[in-house]
């Protein structure tokens, strides 16, 4: 029954917006507009604001939620005529050269070798080795070169699939791709929210606590921070 008069109230309310819209054509084009921005912005944020609400929730309790990270390990051996292609190199002849990447060569044998997809990353060259760190979201990776002995460690650890929406809510190590669909995620987020808001306003005469909801929106969150972060 609770059900049903809400239904009845909400059709006449919505009949007496189309009403009063009929009386003033403007206000008809801006609601219509902002209607539209409205539900085009929320559709393109519907699931990036499941994942951020939810990624929210675990990174806020962090520390009861547990990881269990596996680690894998692997060590090979260089072949001879990449060995003698890194001897070859000599990062003291040249600065600039301490943080090339690994040779074309090289990032090919790793591939096939350890599958690993070292790419153009930096590389930290030294007398003794070469060492490339493999940063990536839920979890991290190295990899070891000892130019002497040719011997290649390879290190994954990886912490689960919530430390992975946990990076991918942070934006961490994830690349020029990613932070540019969070950039476009928090326009139409705010796209979403201004359009709300107008709309809010516009239907404020039929809705009484309208003003009210909005003003406890943004008073809780300003009185939680004035009273209890210091």
């Amino acid at each position: 029954m609770l059900f049903v008069d809400f239904s009845l109230a909400q059709q006449h309310e919505e009949k007496s917006v189309m009403q009063a819209s009929a009386k003033n054509p403007q206000r008809a084009y801006w609601l219509k507009t902002l209607h539209q921005w409205h539900w085009i912005s929320s559709a393109m944020c519907l699931l990036g604001m499941l994942l951020f609400a939810v990624t929210g929730f675990t990174l806020n309790h962090a520390s009861q939620i547990e990881a269990k990270p596996t680690v894998t390990s692997k060590k090979v051996e260089l072949p001879a005529e990449l060995r003698a292609q890194l001897a070859k190199i000599n990062a003291d002849d040249n600065n600039d050269k301490a943080t090339d990447p690994l040779p074309l060569a090289l990032q090919h044998w790793m591939k096939d070798q350890l599958s690993v997809d070292v790419g153009t990353r930096e590389a930290e060259w030294s007398p003794e080795e070469v060492y490339v760190a493999l940063p990536r979201p839920g979890g991290d990776a190295w990899l070891r070169i000892d130019r002497a002995s040719g011997g290649v460690e390879y290190e994954l650890t990886n912490r689960g699939w919530i430390s992975y929406l946990n990076d991918l809510h942070k934006g961490r190590n994830l690349g020029a791709v990613w932070s540019w669909f969070i950039d476009i995620f928090a326009a139409a987020c705010l796209i979403f929210s201004i359009t709300g808001l107008f709309i809010l306003k516009m239907h404020a005469n039929n809705r009484p606590m309208t003003w009210p909801m909005v003003g406890l929106g943004i008073l809780i969150p300003f009185l939680l921070a004035i009273l209890f972060i210091h």
